[in-house]
């Protein structure tokens, strides 16, 4: 048990690590250019509100995730069923939260490599490569914070179903 706890920490510290990192990547993302002898600087503020959006999620599933490892850190196990259902909860709504944020990004992502003609949309990345290297990065360190809440997830399931008997439904187990 006390090692499936300290699995559980280290799993939440590598997660805020991750999304703490996607967050500085995509929040402090620019880049100057000179086109046609004007500086064009592209920030993350121009191409779309997606993206904070994405670094907002991330910044508040990095503090749940660090609250809840801190819980578990310092003993302050869940020691009733509906604290450990409302973690079971809380984590699979991070996960599809995420999950759906960096898919979102990643899809808008997409066009601004490829660029719209019907949308009159240009390609941004071959002008502004630095900029989108660094969205591409945040993105796919996005994607991995999020295999990492997956599992992070069947940890809290095996937590919180271990507690109930196998042979009646949804029956505690007898101490």
């Amino acid at each position: 048990m006390v090692r499936l706890r300290e699995t559980e920490v280290v799993l939440r510290l590598c997660i805020v690590f991750l999304l703490l990192l996607t967050s500085v990547l995509i929040g402090l993302d620019s880049q100057t250019k000179e086109i046609a002898y004007m500086h064009k600087r592209k920030s993350l503020s121009d191409i779309c509100l997606l993206w904070s959006k994405s670094l907002y999620i991330d910044a508040v599933v990095a503090v749940y995730n660090m609250v809840q490892s801190g819980l578990g850190w310092y003993g302050v196990a869940q020691k009733t069923s509906n604290s450990k259902w409302l973690s079971y909860i809380l984590d699979q709504t991070a996960v599809y939260v995420v999950f759906s944020g960096a898919s979102a990004a990643a899809q808008h992502s997409l066009l601004v490599v490829t660029g719209s003609r019907e949308l009159q949309w240009m390609k941004w990345c071959y002008k502004f490569t630095r900029f989108c290297f660094q969205i591409g990065s945040a993105i796919i360190l996005n994607y991995i914070a999020v295999v990492l809440m997956v599992i992070l997830s069947f940890l809290s399931a095996f937590n919180l179903f271990r507690l109930y008997s196998p042979k009646r439904y949804f029956q505690f187990k007898s101490s």
